[in-house]
């Protein structure tokens, strides 16, 4: 066992740090006193040293099972700065070629390496096993252990191979470190690794110099991502996306707007990632954009915001992600931009999977979508759902907290919510509970009879997003818990029952309205509004006497926050107008002459300085999907078959196709429309756009009623535009 002193001595030889963090220094002694050590730390706490250190001091090589070839990277050359031996850390993955890997097999044999990083996938092959079989192993540390469990966010079926392979190698002690657990995952990566006995060392996970942020993601994000970017110059960002096409279109379109900016995804070679990720590290870029799925894995101290362009698949997902972000304790802005419609995407990715799968992903994206809606304390929020009680009520770093919204008496709804959860005898998720309390008659509702309960409409005057809210925050006072093991079944805690017997006030706040109608349409305004409302105004009477001169609806021209961005970024060319968004070349050629002589007017009367650096430059190859589509269009190749061989969604398609029209090009889609739809149908929709003021799909889908599908009705607006307004 080693003394304090000896510990502090070598932290300081090896390191140059003369204190510990936190608990390290009781995990190291755990490990080197040969037990089990479980622990449980947020980003930026230290974790490495945790198995850095013991490696140092005890004799023979640890063996670090790590998911993420660049953080393995990253971390042999952090260790090799410490040491004077090079041979001290090595890694084998498959991004090293036979001679590199037998370099490092005979450092380790001839004993100059202490930490061996391994991926999983590297771990599982026949000869590694064999080679490790040779070696002193000293311990073992799997780090991301959370990619153990199936209810972590990033799940790896390799992980779950770990323990027997250990066993075969030879049983050591075993360190797991995760810095994202809820106690179920926890549970679960305890388990599959054989470690119940494990000691546990849990540090807090409240990150207090992070703000948390929620934005509505408006047809403006581009827009905001680069405004916000330019107010951060010289610092370092993180933006994560959801897909390898949205990292390379976006970091492109910020590279053409002036930003140092590089691309990071798993479908990049491993050279480029590796060129990208150290330009990164040495700052010769500011931002890099990368894929959620993928990590980033690096450990860079000062990055002083994460923005996440996609709202993650789970809270783990977003909670490790925004960890990357100050991690030296200084400033770390955390924004992320939600609409809900980005969810529905992400669940209709999990078809296919296996039942219990699709119900864990659907649970965790339902966390997600509470915590980016609720207007609670966000740090509340997130340390709630990681089994930690946060107990201020205003944490002053999260826009929830610095926009408090007024409470309301819910002390009634609680009481309803508590009676409906009793009566369908704890047995049933939020949603069904709502749609009882309701009065809903759907179809499992009324499989169950339980629109026969007594509690049956109990709460009809009240909309689901207050009753969402009720269930939401009841769960953070204590009177419900969430049985996440049984896919989210609500139950009562004595607390809740003691509060039906006894009702006390019970104040909420009702959650934040993210329109889910906010992405339908290509640039639909939202949260977006003019700088100028005078030239706002101008633009607006000109459009209505532009329309009424050509028979047309004024959106046909321009939709209202085109308006807005003309106003805001006052272009007085026809090459500057089509940089605004849903103005395409086509439909600043046919429409543009007399909004930018009116704009230029405008500027010069009011010695307006026009603000350059905001204008957004759009990507000239960004188009090329949109001329692949056009092309396929004009060869009248179904669009259902266009959407499978682009890779797309339909309604991801109609979005592609809804921006080329509104942009102003020409399109003709009857070839599919008579295909899919009576002439009768197509002409009433069609008459119903030509009378209408607004070309809003909500007001469209409530006049059909059910006649129509949401589909159909898309397509004929996409007629409607392209025949009446291109």
């Amino acid at each position: 066992m080693a003394t304090k002193n000896k510990l502090v001595e070598a932290l300081k030889l090896n390191f140059g740090f003369d204190t510990f963090k936190g608990n390290q220094e009781a995990i190291i002694r755990n490990l080197l006193d040969g037990k089990d050590t479980f622990v449980l730390m947020p980003t930026g706490g230290g974790k490495s040293l945790c198995y850095q250190l013991p490696s140092l001091m005890l004799d023979g090589t640890a063996i670090v099972i790590s998911p993420l070839i660049a953080l393995m990277k990253n971390q042999v050359d952090a260790m090799r700065n410490f040491s004077e031996e090079d041979g001290v850390a090595h890694f084998i993955n498959s991004s090293l070629n036979k001679a590199a890997i037998d370099q490092v097999k005979a450092d380790i044999l001839c004993g100059k390496t202490k930490l061996l990083y391994v991926a999983p996938e590297s771990l599982t092959k026949e000869e590694n096993i064999e080679f490790l079989k040779q070696v002193n192993v000293s311990f073992y540390a799997v780090d991301e252990a959370h990619c153990i469990s199936e209810w972590g966010h990033d799940f790896r079926p390799e992980y779950r191979r770990i323990r027997p392979i250990i066993n075969e190698i030879g049983s050591r002690p075993v360190i797991a470190l995760t810095a994202t657990a809820t106690p179920k995952v926890q549970h679960d990566i305890q388990k599959n690794l054989g470690m119940t006995n494990a000691a546990v060392f849990k540090s807090s996970f409240n990150r207090p110099n992070l703000y948390y942020e929620v934005r509505p993601k408006t047809a403006n994000v581009d827009k905001d991502i680069i405004k916000y970017i330019k107010q951060q110059e010289g610092k370092s960002g993180i933006i994560y996306c959801l897909s390898r096409k949205k990292v390379e279109e976006l970091a492109e379109l910020l590279s053409v707007n002036g930003i140092k900016v590089l691309p990071y995804h798993a479908g990049m070679d491993s050279a480029t990632r590796t060129e990208n990720q150290d330009a990164f590290l040495l700052e010769k870029v500011d931002v890099i954009v990368a894929t959620i799925a993928f990590g980033m894995g690096i450990d860079k101290p000062d990055v002083r915001y994460v923005i996440h362009y996609d709202i993650p698949k789970s809270l783990e997902g977003y909670y490790q992600e925004t960890g990357r972000a100050g991690r030296d304790g200084g400033e770390g802005q955390c924004i992320t931009y939600y609409v809900n419609k980005d969810l529905q995407k992400l669940e209709k990715f999990m078809q296919g999977k296996p039942i219990a799968e699709q119900e864990i992903g659907k649970q965790l994206l339902m966390e997600t979508a509470a915590y980016a809606e609720s207007s609670l304390c966000r740090r509340k929020l997130l340390l709630h759902y990681f089994g930690e009680e946060y107990k201020a009520e205003n944490c002053g770093n999260c826009d929830n907290c610095l926009n408090p919204k007024k409470q309301v008496e819910a002390k009634d709804l609680l009481c309803a919510v508590i009676e409906t959860v009793i009566a369908l005898k704890e047995e049933f998720k939020s949603e069904h509970v709502i749609d009882v309390i309701m009065g809903n008659k759907t179809s499992q509702v009324v499989a169950y009879r339980h629109n026969d309960l007594e509690v049956f409409g109990c709460g009809q005057t009240d909309d689901e997003k207050t009753w969402n809210a009720v269930i939401r925050q009841a769960l953070i006072a204590g009177y419900i818990i969430k049985e996440i093991e049984n896919y989210g079944l609500l139950k009562i805690t004595d607390a809740g029952r003691k509060f039906l017997d006894k009702p006390q006030p019970f104040k909420i706040v009702k959650d934040s309205d993210f329109d889910e109608m906010e992405e339908e349409m290509p640039i639909k305004g939202g949260a977006s509004c003019a700088v100028d409302p005078e030239l706002f105004s101008i633009l607006k009477d000109l459009r209505k006497k532009m329309a009424k001169r050509l028979e047309l609806p004024p959106y046909v021209i321009f939709q209202d926050p085109s308006l807005e961005a003309m106003a805001t970024t006052y272009p007085i060319t026809i090459e500057e107008l089509q940089n605004i968004p849903g103005v395409g070349a086509g439909k600043a050629k046919r429409y543009g002459e007399e909004f930018v002589k009116v704009i230029k007017l405008h500027v010069d009367e009011n010695e307006i300085e026009r603000p350059e650096d905001l204008r957004v430059r759009t990507i000239a190859n960004k188009s090329k999907l949109k001329v692949s589509i056009i092309q396929a269009i004009d060869r009248k190749i179904a669009l259902d078959e266009l959407a499978e061989s682009k890779d797309l969604d339909f309604d991801e398609l109609l979005d592609e196709v809804e921006a080329i029209v509104y942009s102003g090009t020409k399109i003709n889609i009857d070839y599919f429309l008579k295909e899919i739809m009576e002439e009768d149908h197509i002409e009433e929709i069609f008459d119903y756009f030509k009378e209408t003021e607004s070309d809003s799909l909500e007001d469209a889908i409530n006049e059909f009623g059910m006649d129509y599908t949401e589909e159909e009705i898309r397509l004929i607006r996409i007629k409607f535009i392209s025949e009446m307004g291109n």
